[in-house]
C-alpha cells in the first residue's frame, strides 16, 4: 500500500515525482486551492490563468498536468479539480479533498513519490486526504501477466496494466509531531488497507473464493489481530440446524460456512453485531439467471467482505466497543441436489420458510446469521447485503438504501455513512408489503410483491431480528461493484461500499455518540 508521511517541507525544495495541488471552481474561472500558495507564487501568481488556458475549469476530479516551474525539484504539477469554491471562510467539503486526492493518486500510477499541496488546515483535513490517496492508488491486478515479477502476485494490490500504484505519498502542511494528525492518518490507513482488503475479495473470481476459502482468509486475518474466530463447517451447521444457509448452498459442489469474528475490548460498554451476505457465486440456483445477469455475481459477497473489513478495522483501530462480525457464505448453484421452487426450509430461529425463488437468496442465508447474531443479545445489529436489483432501481448505482426497525437509529446510520463519504438513503418498511409473503404451506415465502422488492426483503429479514433488538439493514447492490470506469478514489470493481459507515457507527458507539 501507498506510504504516508506527514511533512512540513515547502513545495519547491520536495524532492518528488510530482506535486499536487488543488483547484476550485470559482465564478470567474478556476482559482487555486489553499495549500499551493508556494506553487502559484513561483507562477508569479498566474498559476489560475495558465490551468484555464489549458482547459481546467476545477470541476471535481478534473486532472490537469503541467510542468513545474523553474526551482522546482519536482518536474511535474498535477492539479485537481476540487468542484465549487467555498464561501469565504467555509473549508472544502471533506469528501470533496477526499475525491480529489483519490483522483490524483490514481493519475500517478507508476510514480515513487508524491506531495500533496491540498488544503489540509486541520487533523481531519489530513485524514481525509490520506484516505484518498490509500483508496485512489488501489489496484487489482493479481491475475494479469503483466503484474508478475517472478513471485506469484496472487491477492496483491499493485501493477495496474503493468504500472505499480503511487508508492508514496507526502501531505504537504501536515503536523508529523501533532498527535492529533498521527492519529487521523494512522486511522485512514487502517481503514483503508482493510476496505482495500474486502475490494480484493470482491475481485477474486469465484473458481478461488468459495465459502471454504473466504473462511480461511478470515482465520488468517484474525490470528493476525487478535480477533477471536469460529468457522462453522456442513456438520456444524446441519447439527445446528441453519436451514436457511444449508437451503443455499444445497447445491454446490462447495460447501456453506458460517464465520463468527469477535472482536472484545475491556473498556467496551456496548456491543454491536455486523452480519454480511456472502455469497461466493450466484448464479441465482434453479431459478437461473440470464445471460447479462450473472457475469458479476462474484461480488454477491460484498456485504460479508465489508463487515469482516469492518471487524477488522475495529481491531487494529482498539475501538472501545465490542464488535461481532457474522459472515454467511455459500455459492448458489443449480444442480440435482438444489433448492427448488417450493421446497420450505425450516430456518435457525424455527421458522418454515416457503422458497418461491431460488435467486432470491441471500436473505436466506442472512436470516439464520441474523437469528444467530441475535442470540448474543447485542446493542444493535446491522446487515450488509447486496441484496435486490429493486433497489438498484431505487437508488441507482451510487447509493445504498438504509432500513431499520427504529427510525433513530436508522437516522444515525445515515449520517454516519454521509460522514464517511458513502452516499446512502433512509427507506421505509411499509406494513402492507407483509401480507405478500404470507404462505400456504410456511410461516413465510421468501417472496412478496414485485414493486417495492427492496422493501419486501427488508421486511422479510426483520422477521429474524431477535425481539427488543436495534436492526438496520444496508441494501448495498447498487455501489458494491462499479461496473463503470474509476472516479475519484472508486475503482472499477469491488468498491468496499459499507466499510467506513460500519467503521463509523463503532466508533460512535464507542464514544458513547449514537444512542
Amino acid at each position: 500500500m501507498t506510504a504516508l508521511t506527514l511533512s512540513t517541507a515547502a513545495a519547491p525544495g520536495l524532492r518528488a515525482d510530482a506535486i499536487v495541488i488543488g483547484v476550485a471552481k470559482g465564478a470567474d474561472g478556476p482559482s487555486v486551492a489553499p495549500g499551493a500558495e508556494a506553487v502559484d507564487k513561483a507562477y508569479d501568481g498566474r498559476l489560475a490563468g495558465v490551468l484555464e488556458t489549458l482547459g481546467a475549469s476545477g470541476a471535481e476530479g478534473e486532472v490537469t498536468k503541467l510542468p513545474a516551474p523553474a526551482g522546482f525539484k519536482a518536474p511535474v504539477v498535477v492539479a485537481v479539480g476540487l468542484g465549487a469554491e467555498p464561501e469565504k471562510d467555509a473549508g472544502f467539503d471533506p469528501e470533496a479533498l477526499r475525491r480529489a486526492a483519490g483522483a490524483a493518486a490514481r493519475a500517478l500510477a507508476g510514480a515513487k513519490k508524491a506531495a500533496f499541496a491540498l488544503p489540509i488546515a486541520e487533523a481531519a483535513d489530513a485524514g481525509v486526504v490520506a484516505e484518498g490517496v490509500l483508496l485512489g492508488a488501489y489496484s487489482f491486478d493479481a491475475y494479469k501477466e503483466s503484474a508478475k515479477d517472478g513471485k506469484d502476485t496472487k491477492g496483491a494490490r499493485s501493477k495496474g496494466n503493468g504500472k505499480a500504484p503511487l508508492a508514496e505519498a507526502a501531505l504537504l502542511g501536515g503536523k508529523p509531531r501533532d498527535k492529533a494528525f498521527k492519529a487521523a492518518v494512522e486511522r485512514a490507513a487502517a481503514v483503508a488497507e482493510e476496505l482495500n482488503r474486502a475490494r480484493d475479495l470482491v475481485n477474486t473470481p469465484p473458481n478461488d473464493l468459495n465459502p471454504e476459502a473466504f473462511a480461511a482468509v478470515a482465520q488468517a486475518a484474525a490470528k493476525e489481530h487478535g480477533i477471536k474466530v469460529q468457522v462453522l463447517d456442513e456438520k456444524a451447521l446441519v447439527k445446528g440446524g441453519y436451514g436457511g444457509i444449508l437451503g443455499v448452498g444445497a447445491g454446490s459442489a462447495s460447501g456453506p460456512r458460517l464465520v463468527k469474528l469477535s472482536y472484545t475490548s475491556s473498556k467496551a460498554k456496548k456491543s454491536l453485531a455486523f452480519v454480511g451476505k456472502g455469497i461466493t457465486y450466484d448464479s441465482g440456483g434453479i431459478s437461473l439467471k440470464p445471460a447479462g445477469h450473472n457475469e458479476t455475481m462474484k461480488c454477491d459477497m460484498a456485504g460479508a467482505a465489508a463487515v469482516f473489513a469492518a471487524v477488522v478495522a475495529a481491531a487494529r483501530l482498539g475501538l472501545e466497543v465490542n464488535v461481532t462480525g457474522w459472515l454467511a457464505l455459500a455459492e448458489n448453484m443449480p444442480s440435482g441436489s438444489a433448492t427448488r421452487p417450493g421446497d420450505v426450509l425450516r430456518m435457525y430461529s424455527g421458522k418454515t420458510v416457503e422458497v418461491l425463488n431460488t435467486d432470491a437468496e441471500g436473505r436466506l442465508v442472512l436470516a439464520d446469521a441474523l437469528w444467530a447474531a441475535s442470540q448474543e443479545k447485542p446493542d444493535a445489529i446491522i446487515d450488509v447485503a447486496t441484496l435486490t436489483g429493486a433497489m438498484m432501481l431505487a437508488l441507482g448505482s451510487r447509493t445504498y438504501g438504509i432500513m431499520a426497525n427504529d427510525d433513530a437509529f436508522r437516522a444515525a446510520v445515515h449520517e454516519a455513512a454521509e460522514e464517511s463519504g458513502e452516499p446512502a438513503w433512509p427507506m421505509p418498511l411499509p406494513e402492507h408489503l407483509r401480507k405478500g409473503m404470507d404462505s400456504p404451506t410456511a410461516d413465510i415465502a421468501n417472496m412478496g410483491e414485485r414493486m417495492g422488492g427492496g422493501l419486501v426483503a427488508g421486511l422479510f429479514l426483520r422477521e429474524f431480528v431477535g425481539e427488543g433488538i436495534t436492526w438496520a439493514h444496508l441494501d448495498i447492490a447498487g455501489p458494491a461493484f462499479n461496473e463503470g470506469g474509476p472516479f475519484g478514489y472508486t475503482p472499477k470493481g469491488g468498491t468496499g461500499t459499507a466499510v467506513r459507515t460500519l467503521v463509523r457507527v463503532a466508533e460512535q458507539v464507542a464514544l458513547g455518540d449514537l444512542g
